[in-house]
Formats: structure tokens, sequence, C-alpha cells
């Protein structure tokens, strides 16, 4: 059932981040400068999503005005508002008003809710929210949540990373703009990877380089102590359907003859020519920065390629693969071919997965490229 997938998940070392304040501060501002009027009028609902402990709320309630939304619409899990492991924090707006229930606060979660300057200070900030108990556990998987998705314009959140399919199924189901944070990995998953070819969903302008740093309350899992705070580097990055400058930046390249004559990397330079795959009618090129800017055909570049992707200067055919989805590989080896490729580069028996993506041709042996996503040039029409 969703509640007890959602709850197992809660209960997991990878869903246990906070994205930092100025991390949402950068991005969103990104989108602002590109459109400033993005979110005038909009709803915008973060769910899975407490104030006491995330800062998306916090981002948003201060600048309800400047980005001139109609509405703020937040939910909580059950089990999200707290520490599972040192039990329930009530949060802030709990304590103390009218409507708290401690018999609710291990079961059911809670809806806050921003439209209007309720304290009547002139301003409208955090401390104008209001909320209240929800009917369920706040599942986003729930009718009650759904609701409050249809009723929304833009969803903007960072989810249990081990529920991301899940989550991006039911944004896209919602038919709703949005932006949230995965891990970069994702972008691999056949559910995931259609979006980006048929620009429906690209990477936001946070690059990928370096990760994301995340607050975490698990004591086991620190890389570094920030100004006294516990903090995570995750291999992450913004997934959004709302534009911004950087996605139509070209990437500046090189001739193919320039690149195998001076380019920085070693698997380049000095090379006759790129090495072309033998089951896919394509080229490899192993860096972004060397992709040849004179070549026609198809060329197999890393995944990271998608954090500098610009529909305008590329094209998205496919993606090397298991399944062969885009039906683009031309040659499908056998498992003794497999078994043969394994032996003749390890020197012993096994398997070598050479369907799982493009295999060059190397001092005589089949070797197997890490990932690569499939592209050309875009075709300049007249």
């Amino acid at each position: 059932m969703a509640n007890s997938n959602l709850t197992n998940a809660k209960r997991a070392k990878n869903d246990e981040f906070y994205t930092q304040y100025h991390d949402i501060e950068k991005e969103i501002a990104a989108y602002i400068e590109y459109s400033p009027d993005v979110f005038r009028g909009k709803t915008v609902l973060l769910p899975c999503d407490d104030p006491e402990w995330s800062n998306f709320t916090k981002f948003f309630a201060q600048n309800f005005r400047k980005f001139g939304l109609k509405k703020l619409v937040s939910t909580s899990y059950a089990e999200d508002s707290k520490n599972f492991k040192s039990g329930y924090q009530a949060t802030l707006f709990e304590k103390g008003s009218p409507q708290y229930d401690k018999t609710k606060t291990t079961r059911i979660g809670k809806i806050f809710t921003l439209t209007r300057d309720k304290s009547g200070d002139g301003k409208i900030d955090v401390g104008d929210l209001e909320w209240k108990y929800l009917k369920g556990d706040g599942d986003f998987l729930s009718d009650e949540i759904k609701k409050l998705r249809d009723e929304a314009d833009i969803i903007i959140t960072n989810p249990p990373f081990s529920l991301f399919k899940e989550f991006l199924a039911w944004v896209i189901d919602g038919k709703k703009q949005f932006v949230f944070i995965g891990n970069k990995n994702c972008v691999t998953y056949k559910e995931v990877f259609p979006l980006f070819k048929e620009n429906k969903m690209w990477s936001g302008r946070t690059g990928w380089s370096g990760g994301m740093w995340f607050e975490t309350k698990d004591l086991g899992d620190v890389d570094k102590v920030i100004d006294g705070v516990n903090m995570k580097n995750v291999s992450s990055f913004w997934f959004t359907s709302l534009d911004h400058g950087r996605r139509h930046e070209h990437i500046p390249l090189m001739t193919m003859t320039d690149n195998l004559k001076y380019s920085k990397h070693k698997e380049i330079k000095g090379q006759e020519s790129y090495a072309h795959y033998e089951n896919y009618d394509a080229i490899e090129v192993p860096f972004t920065d060397a992709i040849p800017s004179d070549y026609d055909g198809v060329m197999g570049v890393p995944i990271s390629f998608l954090d500098k992707y610009s529909p305008e200067q590329f094209e998205i055919v496919g993606m090397c693969e298991n399944e062969d989805l885009y039906k683009l590989k031309t040659k499908i080896y056998t498992t003794a071919e497999c078994k043969q490729a394994y032996l003749d580069k390890f020197g012993k028996k096994g398997t070598y997965d050479l369907n799982a993506s493009g295999v060059v041709i190397r001092d005589g042996l089949r070797e197997k490229v890490y990932q690569r996503v499939l592209i050309t040039h875009k075709k300049k029409t007249k």
C-alpha cells in the first residue's frame, strides 16, 4: 500500500535530507530572472513539507508578495515532521494552537496554507501561515493530497529519494509544472529519460558538479559539520519543467580535427579518430566538452551532458540501454559472446553485459563504455 511504502521510505537513511535555504533561493531566482511573472497569480504546492524542518515553506512564505503568489499550500506526512529516532516533536504551529490534538501527532498529517496578512502587520510571511490537520497521514499518493495537486499550478519540493519514480509519475499524471530534487542516476530510468528526450523535463539552473549539500538528522551518516550543522553531500540535482536561461546557453565546441589535436583529454588528443560503437551507428564521445562541432551523425555522450543540454543546439535521439527502447541498436550480443568478451578482457569466466551500453573495440577487445546518451546536432531549418 502507498502509506506503508512511504513509511518505509521515511525510515531509510537516504530520505532524511533537508534542503538548504540558500540552495532553494539560488535555484528559484533563475526562473524569476528568466520569467519575472512565472509565479504571479499561481498556487504553489509543497507536498511532504513541514515548516519546522523544511526550508521550502519558509522561503516561499517570505517571498509571497514578491513573487505575486495567489496561494501557498504545504503538507506534511505524519512521520515527516519528526526525527523518528528521537520521538515526535510538535511543530511550532502545533503546540499552543486551539486545534492542537496530541492524539493525532503520529497518524495524521497537516496542511499549511498562506493567502493573506493574517496578523495585520502589513506583510505576508511565515507568521501568517494557517494550519489544520489532514484527514489522512499526508501521503502524496492519497486522494486527499491528489486533490490539492489538481488545484495547484506548480509543485515544488524535495521528495523522498526512494519514492522518486512514484513521485514523478504522480506529478506528470497531474499535468503540473514542477521543480524538485532527485538523484543524478535517475535520468537513466526508463520512466525518466523519455521526458528529457521529449523536452518535457530538464535540468534546473544549479549545475551537477559537486552534488548538493543537505542537512541530515542521521548522526551516523554525516559527511561534514558546517556551522554546527550536520551535512551530507548527495549526488543530486534539480528536475524542472520551468524554463531558465542556462538551458538555452550553447556549449562551446571545437571541430573534430581540433579536438584530436588539442583536446585536454588523453582519450581524445593524439588519436586518429573517435571510436565507433560496434553495436550502435554512433561515435563514442567520453566527455561533453569533446563533442565535435562538425560531426553530422549520432554521438554517444555521458549522462552529465544533460546538465548542459540546450534543445536549440542538440537533439536527443535515445540512450544506450539493454531493452533497445529507441530501436537504435545495430547488434545484439549473444550470451556466448558476452561470456567470451569477459574471458578475453578479464582472463576468467564471467559474463560481460555488452547489451547494456555502447561497445567499442580497444586493442582487439570488446569493451563496454559507461552509460551514454545518444545525440545529434540540431538540424537547421531553412
